[in-house]
């Protein structure tokens, strides 16, 4: 598509999202919503809404050239992610459940169940990708050196079972006796062919021939009547055509086009950057001097109006109030004093002044809360993208919307626009130097013309920044100050703690929706989620939040994930001061190559009720504490999270299991449109064809309760390189399929319900179950005056 498209498209989504910001800015506040049903549904319209908005906006900025464009579109993009997961955020805190079906929705917005698909932001890639090719050099040569390293005595030395050692002589005898055979059997061939000397005649011709017939038209007749039970199945619409199967050449000229158009953006956005040293370095040159002294004209000015106004020269606004910038306001030189001396008076009304105050903020409080017993309800939490959409979509509104840029017809980066932004930034610069001279120049005047009010506002600015710097925070401790970030990895790499990950993207995790998770809630079912339903989740939780540095600090905080599905470190690191080295060793590493994910495996061994006779030596609870303070170390602007995985979360305590993740996800054994899938894409990628042979809807019906693990393994071993080449004249049928399959134990219907059960037990699932018999409506209004007569009564 063109770029015209592309500006169109984004003029369509800020449609859009004005009628958004209308419904969520509204002139007077709404009212508090007492049905939760309706307050629910009203938060997935906007959720569904803004995802809406997010693919759109997520496609205009991966193929828009224009960098100052760009960099707009990348501010609102963040917004409504950033908004995306406050969102889902209320759903969760409003519904009690990790996992959502909106089918009614989707039906009365005509949409389908693929647009509420959570897109990855292409940019959080591309925007990185010589930092990412950099760690994976750096981590590669570590993982050569530490082989190297290696001595090949430890390899051979290993403990072999006797099971073990009978399988290989078996493997090798059986090995032996089949060549044997075969040389036996090619023997004897050769032997029969010697001994049929034997005239076949006529006759023997004649039948010959007749029988090559046979076979011949049996065979063209069948690719005759395949060919027309083809075709009609095309008719009628039952099968697709095959030419739709391979790109169309449209679609490769599309990509290709895409490409091409990805490749301009860094050859923009290069010559863009080149562009603003240039014109900073210009306005440096030649406009500096102008902006110094007409900035000192207007502030002498100032001192005199004011003295003119009030009699007395004014003080200076410091810097933390913005100094000279509040002078270039368009006010009174009267106002600026009033102002002045009213951001003093809080500043001292800000310090505690005795048992009085306590008093007077203890009855503002009970006022408040009498207030909020009379207006009870539910409302929308306050957003923290809201004024930043706002702001963007305003940018938009006031100055791309009704541009004319039919002489920018290569949308390359503007000169005038670049000057407008640089001019501001080398303003701010100049200012705090002029601030400085002219508060020497205003205390010289003081001292000339009134000298009893010289030295007070001095002081008065020096108790103020004494005050600010007295509270400051203990930092961490670096234990590791004088090791490099490559000393730090090649130790964890030796240790086995780090590990270089599979390149996986998202869409490999296959699944189908949940076709019927809205129908059995209505009738009061609680469904077990789709692996689509687990997608979507990890990708809300963990990608873009990790994706996007200004989403992440703004968002709601997530540390930590557990995934519960069905089914340590020690030794290494010996003593409490080895326990704290080697956390914080992974802990630094982590923010220093940030984004980064800390995965734990069995992570309910650090929880454990009772720890099992067979690891009581490796102590695999010595973790807990230190872990939890470790965690409790991550904040807004580090990208860490710590995902943990775990088969048995029956056997840990599960208080302190939630104290550690704040969100846990359920992921089940996969439904039936989910196997389908799985069984499918999963032979393709094996190297097999589907076929007609092969029935897919017998094996993904008879394969329930087996995981997509089982699904891989059992495929790996029936789509050999052998039997690949043995398709053409032997399809692959799900009977082959069925034998290896049977080995495997599945997951078992009650092995499901008891994780269930246990999930039923964490804090989302008990507030789930409060909902659903009604608890939580009664309790809900004993939270004002009543509360204090039953703490009383305990």
């Amino acid at each position: 598509m063109s770029q015209r498209t592309y500006n169109q498209l984004w003029a369509d989504v800020h449609l859009e999202l004005s009628r958004l910001l209308t419904e969520e800015l509204p002139a007077e506040p709404r009212r508090p919503e007492k049905d939760r049903v309706v307050f629910f549904q009203r938060l997935a319209m906007l959720y569904v809404r803004y995802i809406q908005i997010f693919r759109q906006l997520e496609e205009v900025y991966d193929q828009v050239v224009h960098p100052q464009k760009r960099q707009v579109i990348r501010v609102i993009l963040d917004g409504v992610i950033g908004r995306v997961l406050e969102v889902k955020n209320e759903m969760v805190e409003k519904e009690f459940s990790e996992y959502h079906y909106m089918d009614d929705i989707l039906h009365d917005l005509k949409l389908i169940p693929a647009d509420l698909e959570i897109p990855i932001p292409r940019y959080f890639i591309s925007d990185r990708s010589k930092e990412l090719q950099e760690r994976q050099t750096m981590l590669t040569e570590i993982l050569k050196m530490v082989e190297v390293t290696e001595s090949p005595e430890l390899l051979m030395a290993k403990d072999m079972s006797q099971e073990e050692a009978i399988k290989i002589i078996q493997v090798a005898e059986r090995a032996r006796q089949g060549r044997l055979r075969a040389k036996l059997n090619e023997e004897s061939r050769n032997m029969n062919r010697m001994y049929r000397t034997k005239d076949p005649g006529t006759f023997g011709i004649e039948s010959a021939a007749v029988c090559i017939q046979k076979v011949w038209r049996g065979y063209i007749q069948r690719k005759r009547t395949k060919i027309a039970r083809d075709q009609e199945m095309i008719f009628l619409g039952m099968v697709m055509d095959p030419k739709y199967h391979v790109a169309c050449p449209a679609e490769i000229t599309a990509q290709a086009s895409e490409a091409t158009t990805r490749m301009k953006q860094r050859e923009y956005e290069d010559d863009y950057q080149k562009s603003v040293v240039a014109v900073t370095n210009q306005l440096r040159d030649v406009e500096v001097h102008d902006m110094s002294k007409t900035m000192k004209d207007q502030i002498r000015q100032w001192f005199i109006e004011c003295r003119d106004a009030t009699g007395s020269f004014p003080d200076y606004p410091d810097e933390e109030n913005g100094g000279s910038a509040l002078i270039f306001a368009e006010k009174d030189p009267q106002q600026l004093m009033e102002e002045i001396a009213a951001k003093e008076e809080e500043d001292s009304n800000n310090k505690p002044k005795g048992k009085e105050e306590k008093k007077e903020k203890g009855k503002k409080e009970k006022g408040k809360a009498d207030e909020e017993e009379e207006e009870a309800g539910l409302k929308m939490l306050p957003s923290a993208f809201l004024s930043d959409l706002e702001v963007g979509h305003k940018t938009f509104v006031d100055f791309w919307q009704t541009r004319n840029e039919s002489r920018n017809f290569n949308q390359r980066h503007e000169v005038e626009l670049i000057k407008e932004e640089k001019r501001k930034v080398i303003e701010a610069e100049i200012r705090v130097q002029v601030d400085e001279q002219m508060r020497q120049e205003l205390a010289e005047w003081k001292l000339v013309v009134d000298k009893d009010k010289g030295g007070k506002t001095k002081g008065n600015a020096k108790k103020k920044k004494g005050s600010k710097s007295g509270k400051k925070k203990k930092k961490e401790k670096d234990l590791t100050s004088d090791r490099t970030l490559q000393s730090l990895c090649q130790e964890l790499v030796e240790q086995g703690l780090l590990k270089q990950a599979n390149n996986v993207r998202l869409q490999d995790y296959l699944g189908d929706h949940s076709y019927l998770g809205t129908t059995l809630r209505q009738n009061d079912i609680e469904p077990m989620p789709s692996l689509s339903d687990v997608r979507q989740v990890l990708s809300l939780y963990a990608i873009l939040p990790l994706g996007s540095q200004v989403v992440h600090e703004k968002a709601p905080l997530i540390k930590a994930i557990l995934l519960v599905g069905p089914g340590g470190v020690a030794g290494k690191y010996p003593g409490k001061s080895g326990l704290a080295m080697m956390l914080h060793m992974v802990f630094k590493v982590a923010r220093l190559l940030q984004p980064s994910v800390i995965w734990i495996n069995d992570t309910e061994k650090m929880f454990y009720k009772k720890v099992p006779k067979e690891e009581k030596e490796l102590d695999p609870k010595r973790l807990k504490k230190d872990l939890l303070k470790s965690l409790k170390l991550i904040k807004g602007e580090d990208r860490v999270l710590i995902v943990g995985t775990t088969k048995d979360p029956l056997s840990a305590d599960i208080k302190s299991l939630c104290k550690m993740y704040s969100k846990i996800i359920l992921i089940p054994r996969p439904d039936y449109g989910s196997r389908y899938i799985l069984w499918k894409q999963l032979i393709k990628k094996q190297g097999g064809e589907v076929t007609k042979a092969l029935d897919l809807s017998s094996l993904a019906k008879i394969s329930d309760g087996y995981t997509p693990g089982h699904m891989v393994q059992v495929i790996q071993g029936v789509v050999t390189k052998r039997r690949i080449l043995q398709q053409a004249n032997r399809p692959l049928t799900a009977v082959e399929f069925v034998a290896p399959l049977a080995k495997i134990d599945p997951v078992f219907q009650e092995e499901e319900e008891a994780l269930k059960n246990w999930y039923a037990k964490t804090p989302l699932g008990k507030k789930r179950i409060k909902a659903a018999t009604g608890k939580e409506e009664e309790e809900a209004p004993v939270k004002g005056k009543n509360a204090k007569k039953k703490k009383g009564k305990k």
